[in-house]
Formats: structure tokens, C-alpha cells, sequence
């Protein structure tokens, strides 16, 4: 779900300014997963820019407090909704906890860092959703550990159908201040791309697992 048009419109016109979304329809990128993209995004690159990041901060902070009020602990997950979640837990004057992949193979053994008690309500940041696999992994391991989870909130969603299919699964709730739609839609606006290009950035989100092959 997008909170609101305008910001999904503007936190996009903001990822390709800095070119934390790189497009190349012409000259895909290849994933780790050994896809084929015409997209290619890193949030972490928004953490360079203040006004940026701090407009991110405060739109997160402000579909968390509208969603779910406010909630006992943000949690982030490991590692690209780190830094970006630490910015939303400060805003809101919350404690902050972040997510591993998988639990730590020495010492204490974590998964979840930071103090955590049981029966907290715990809303999730991440900085991009693709399959949603990963993002709803922090979501399993919180909720062993006694997390209520109220929901997550993410800066940017490809939108495939497979994360829509995994978050109703878990019974997840998902909000995003922009997504892959409301990418082309700016795209298109600001002459970014042509409609040959949208054409083939369309195709490749319908099955982005054969284009291109």
C-alpha cells in the first residue's frame, strides 16, 4: 500500500535525482539472484544526502504514527534498513533493535540485537522490497523472540506479485512511500524515459525472472 500519491511521486523524484534507481533499459543490470533488471536501486545512498534522508525520516515516521501510533521499538533490517531505521527510532524517540539474516554462529548467538522485551510492539523498516522473502525472515524472528509485530513500512516496492502473495501469506501489513508504478508515472512526467522504455520497464516487472534470457 502507498501511503499517499504526491510523496510516492516525490520519494521518486528524489531516488533517480541522486541515482539511488538507476534505469537502463538498454543495459540491464544482473542481481545477485542472476536476474536480468533494467532497475537497479540502492537506498543506502540516500543516507549522503541530509535533506534527502531526512525527508525520508520523516515521511517513515509519519505513515508509522498514522498506521500504528506510536510504537515501543522500531526494528531494522539488517543491513540496508540499518542506519535509515536508527533515523525513524530517533525521530519518534523510540528504542531501536535491528534484525540479522540469520543468527550470529558465535558469542551470544543473536539474531535480533538490542534489547528487545517480550510482548512489545514492534514495527519493521526496510529500505527496498523485492520478493519480500528477507524482509518477513526479520518478521519470523521477532515475533519468536515475543515482538508484536504491527506491521512494516519500506521506502521503496518493486510491487511483484510474489511479495504481495508472501505478505498476505504471513498476514503482514506493508506500506511504502513509493513504488515501481509511481516510479514510471514520475519517469514519464519529468521525460525521464520514453514510452518505448516504459513499454520494456513493464514487461520486465511481469516476469522478471525470464526477461531477457
Amino acid at each position: 500500500m502507498i501511503m499517499n500519491k504526491d510523496t510516492a511521486k516525490k520519494t521518486a523524484e528524489l531516488l533517480l535525482q541522486i541515482k539511488a534507481i538507476k534505469l537502463q533499459p538498454n543495459e540491464p543490470f544482473t542481481w545477485a539472484s542472476g536476474w536480468k533488471s533494467p532497475i537497479y536501486c540502492d537506498n543506502r545512498t540516500t543516507l549522503s544526502f541530509p535533506k534527502i534522508r531526512n525527508y525520508l525520516r520523516e515521511n517513515l515516521a509519519d505513515i508509522i504514527e498514522k498506521e500504528y501510533g506510536k510504537p515501543d521499538v522500531i526494528a531494522g533490517v539488517a543491513t540496508g534498513a540499518i542506519a535509515i531505521g536508527v533515523l525513524v527510532a530517533q525521530h519518534l524517540n523510540v528504542p531501536f533493535i535491528y534484525v540479522r539474516p540469520e543468527p550470529k554462529s558465535h558469542g551470544r548467538k543473536n539474531q535480533v540485537e538490542g534489547l528487545l522485551e517480550k510482548n512489545k510492539n514492534v514495527v519493521v523498516i526496510e529500505d527496498l522490497i523485492s520478493t519480500g522473502k528477507s524482509s518477513l525472515n526479520a518478521v519470523k524472528a521477532l515475533k519468536e523472540e515475543g515482538a508484536i509485530v504491527k506491521g512494516m513500512v519500506a521506502i521503496f516496492n518493486y510491487g511483484f506479485k510474489i511479495a504481495d502473495e508472501n505478505f498476505d501469506k504471513a498476514g503482514v501489513n506493508l506500506t511504502t512511500l513509493s513504488d515501481y508504478n509511481h516510479l514510471l508515472e514520475q519517469c514519464l512526467d519529468s521525460s525521464y524515459i520514453t514510452e518505448k522504455q516504459l513499454s520494456t520497464l513493464k514487461e520486465w516487472r511481469e516476469n522478471p525472472d525470464k526477461w531477457n534470457q
